[in-house]
């Protein structure tokens, strides 16, 4: 054999063998994109976390939530929806939610929720008043409000009887339910320079205050309420006789007090 023919018998073969090399590489399996099985979890798993935090929270807020009560005041003066909070002894027992006027336009009803565990608040003698600055005979009060803004105060009741509407009061109370001590009645011909928050004195101590008056039934004489706190009470006996700086002359006796200006 010739070294020609030599040259193209091995020049056949590895051609042949080539061919064979390219068909076993066309009959290899393609390689498939891998697929992440996670990513449509993940799709679904975000929101659904995000609602049951959302639903988490919704549930809390119910449980902590007491009743929603009424108060309603002549203006809305100093209140804000979902910021003014209602206070007992600078605590925040729960918020004013809603505003709304009265179908008569003549007050504002604010709805308030209170926290659940200050449900005790809606009893039947509570009483709300809006704490603003002001200035009257006792002085001046809710300075502090120029800055924090206004905010409803409570004096909370002791009856177990519950409701759900309240009158607020336009004037703070001069005395509030915490307190102890006694009311006592008098009576005089006009109120002269008496108002509310005026002080009464025992032995030069301040021992009380003049908590609200009005004018008799029958229009002849004006009736005040007073407070004597405790333990001055105790002093308040059917001899008792009181003179007042201003000349004011209180007795009291088997049919009553009698205050004489």
């Amino acid at each position: 054999m010739s070294m020609s023919e030599n040259k193209t018998t091995s020049e056949t073969s590895d051609h042949h063998e080539t061919d064979v090399e390219l068909e076993n590489m066309n009959d290899l399996p393609e390689p498939q994109e891998k697929k992440n099985r996670w990513k449509p979890l993940l799709i679904w798993i975000i929101p659904l976390i995000a609602l049951l935090i959302a639903l988490s929270l919704a549930v809390k807020a119910l449980l902590s939530n007491g009743p929603t009560i009424e108060v309603s005041f002549r203006t809305a003066e100093g209140l804000v929806a979902g910021k003014t909070t209602v206070r007992y002894k600078q605590v925040d027992i729960g918020v004013v939610r809603q505003i709304d006027l009265a179908e008569d336009r003549s007050h504002i009803i604010a709805r308030i929720d209170l926290r659940k565990d200050a449900s005790n608040f809606a009893a039947q003698d509570s009483r709300f008043w809006v704490v603003r600055p002001r200035i009257g005979t006792s002085g001046v009060s809710g300075i502090d409000t120029l800055l924090s803004g206004s905010y409803i105060e409570v004096d909370g009741g002791k009856s177990p009887e519950k409701k759900l509407e309240f009158t607020g009061l336009e004037i703070p109370p001069v005395i509030t339910s915490d307190v102890p001590g006694k009311e006592f009645f008098l009576k005089a011909d006009d109120l002269g320079s008496l108002d509310i928050g005026s002080p009464i004195y025992y032995r030069r101590i301040n021992v009380g205050q003049i908590t609200a008056y009005k004018l008799s039934d029958d229009g002849k004489s004006v009736e005040l309420q007073t407070f004597i706190r405790a333990p001055y009470d105790k002093f308040v006996t059917t001899d008792t006789r009181f003179w007042q700086a201003s000349g004011i002359d209180v007795t009291l006796n088997a049919s009553g007090f009698n205050l004489s200006l």
